[in-house]
């Protein structure tokens, strides 16, 4: 009996001890799971900080060129705004009428001091050029003319110790023959008179001669003193004398 009693306060004990054990096992077990939760909390939210600064880095590091090309961007717009002010500032500048014609005028003034300048020079350079062909023009002429007068003098003091006029007479027709052709080199022309027709271009009636018929008539007649051009000019007018 006592056996029994032991036995049977052992089972019961054992009963008792059973739901006890279950409720501590299930407050251990909830508490491990409390504990799992926590750590995975915590876990999920490092996880997810670490998540976060990648996204940020890596939206920094993608904004990172976008910034450097708006910087680069605004630097060209605040030059090309520069640009512009400065080419504003200077169509304000050339459009201003008043400095426009300021700076014409004294343009032209500056014109006009040269060409006075260089017309006063040209002026006197023209004035001393005249001066001096006036005094020297002759010149080349008169230095062909010379070896002529050389040519008269000697045929002059040949005739002064010669009696025979007949080579004096030949020297004198050679010396007048190399006159006329220097003068003709020089462009002057003897006006021709005989058998010509009376022209007031290059002749010069001093008489009229009447009764010489009518095939003479307005005919040149005979010529007092010969006329001559040069160049074709006449420099001298042949005085005739004119048949009426």
């Amino acid at each position: 009996m006592a056996r029994y009693n032991a036995s049977h306060k052992t089972k019961k004990a054992k009963k008792l001890a059973r739901p006890f054990s279950s409720l501590a096992s299930f407050l251990l077990h909830n508490k491990q799971n409390q504990k799992t939760t926590t750590m995975n909390e915590e876990s999920k939210k490092e996880i997810d900080e670490l998540q976060e600064e990648a996204t940020a880095e890596e939206a920094t590091a993608s904004e990172n060129p976008a910034t450097e090309d708006t910087q680069e961007q605004e630097n060209e717009e605040v030059k090309a705004a520069s640009e512009e002010k400065e080419e504003t500032a200077d169509k304000e500048e050339a459009k201003d009428p008043l400095k426009e014609a300021q700076e014409k005028i004294e343009e032209l003034n500056d014109k006009y001091l040269r060409k006075v300048a260089e017309f006063d020079n040209y002026r006197k350079r023209t004035l001393k050029e005249k001066a001096e062909l006036i005094l020297n023009g002759g010149e080349k002429t008169i230095t062909k003319i010379l070896p002529v007068l050389d040519d008269l003098e000697r045929a002059i003091e040949n005739g002064k110790k010669t009696e025979n006029v007949d080579t004096l007479r030949e020297g004198v027709d050679l010396i007048y023959k190399k006159f006329i052709k220097i003068l003709s080199g020089e462009g002057v022309e003897r006006i021709e008179t005989t058998d010509k027709d009376f022209d007031t271009d290059y002749h010069e009636a001093i008489a009229m001669v009447p009764g010489m018929g009518d095939d003479k008539k307005g005919k040149v007649i005979d010529c007092v003193q010969t006329g001559y051009t040069l160049n074709g000019k006449v420099i001298r007018y042949a005085k005739v004398a004119v048949g009426q």
